[in-house]
């Protein structure tokens, strides 16, 4: 067991507690698709939250037209009573259609959309519904560094399950791509992503203030993005991680839609806005290269890993997953941000009445 801390305050979990935190204050804000409607690892987030006991439960649900009646009425047996906003509802779309903000869509769009109601409480707290190890202390460690004093916390884990070393993506594109920038850049940006231990996490928490600041990536570059506004904002003296645990949920391939490879391409796309945005300028042939190298070099390392503790580890499988990721370093997509909350003049309430309009015509209600 170690106790490093990083640049960025690092609490470890050294025992199974939970810390005394405000979650009488704070709104929970939990993503949610379809597919992911009447899972064990759903159930068991929902049921514990009602534990944690929060000032509200945010839902941000994506589901289709036929689905939605069936998903919210199983949201609806919770006694937990979580809201649920409909994000994909054609009034939602609508309402942002009149303030210029329709475009893509995905988990970045939904988790945006829930904000801006949750941020009416005075902290917020965000994680994914797919944990099968969700724990009642996930909330409460998240908030504990709000209550003193530091704006924004972002979770870590452990993504070890069934005796193999998953995060693929956070080990073998994350975290040599970040090494890769380092090696070529000595800017402070860069030195604040490298110092989160599971960057790509979907746990995290903030002061509605610095919510209300948050610009949001439509899809899958979520998590990188918020990164790169909490430097802006918070920077290193007002940023915690804490330690979740060990995870385990559930697993995508690499190809196909949804796959890792299109979220890489997300990922890589939030992330070099982020640091263009504070100056750097890429090379990304250079950089393509040197992201080769690190990451070939960890691939041994992990090998290493693995073997220590007996685990099974794919190396061959793990390089061509790198020379998938590779692919993804280029010149960004096109920025399609969602703005901040507090530069926009679209109000949440707005949302929220186009939310339960669609999911009252929806589900006859």
């Amino acid at each position: 067991m170690e106790y490093v801390q990083e640049r960025v305050a690092t609490l470890h979990a050294f025992a199974d507690r939970v810390p005394e935190a405000p979650t009488e204050s704070a709104a929970v804000v939990v993503p949610l698709t379809e597919r992911e409607h009447a899972s064990l690892a759903a159930e068991r987030v929902l049921t514990t939250l009602d534990r944690v006991d929060p000032a509200r439960v945010i839902v941000a649900l994506r589901a289709s037209e036929e689905r939605v009646d069936t998903v919210a009425r199983w949201l609806d047996s919770f006694e937990l009573g979580p809201e649920v906003l409909w994000c994909n509802a054609p009034e939602v779309r609508d309402a942002l259609g009149e303030h210029g903000l329709n475009g893509p869509a995905g988990k970045g769009r939904d988790v945006w959309l829930a904000l801006g109601l949750a941020a009416q409480e005075e902290y917020v707290a965000v994680h994914d519904a797919d944990a099968t190890t969700y724990s009642r202390a996930h909330v409460p460690r998240l908030l504990f560094p709000l209550a003193r004093g530091y704006d924004f916390s972002k979770g870590y884990y452990a993504r070890v399950e069934n005796d193999r070393l998953y995060g693929r993506l956070f080990r073998l594109f994350y975290t040599p791509l970040v090494r890769a920038l380092d090696a070529d850049d000595d800017a402070p940006i860069v030195d604040y992503l490298a110092s989160f231990r599971y960057a790509l996490s979907g746990e995290f928490a903030a002061t509605s203030d610095l919510v209300r600041r948050l610009r949001a990536q439509r899809g899958w570059g979520l998590e990188v993005g918020t990164l790169g506004d909490a430097f802006e904002i918070a920077g290193f003296s007002d940023t915690a991680q804490v330690d979740l645990g060990q995870h385990e949920h559930d697993h995508r391939a690499v190809g196909g839609p949804q796959g890792l490879g299109d979220m890489c391409r997300e990922v890589a796309t939030a992330l070099f806005h982020a640091v263009e945005g504070a100056g750097l300028d890429l090379d990304y042939d250079r950089l393509r290269e040197r992201y080769r190298r690190i990451a070939d070099d960890l691939v041994e390392q992990y090998g290493a890993d693995a073997a220590f503790n007996g685990f099974a580890f794919d190396a061959a499988g793990e390089r061509e997953q790198v020379a998938t990721y590779a692919e993804a370093i280029a010149p960004p997509d096109e920025d399609t941000r969602l703005p901040a909350w507090a530069e926009t003049d679209l109000d949440p309430e707005t949302v929220e009445r186009a939310a339960r309009q669609g999911l009252d015509r929806a589900t006859d209600r």
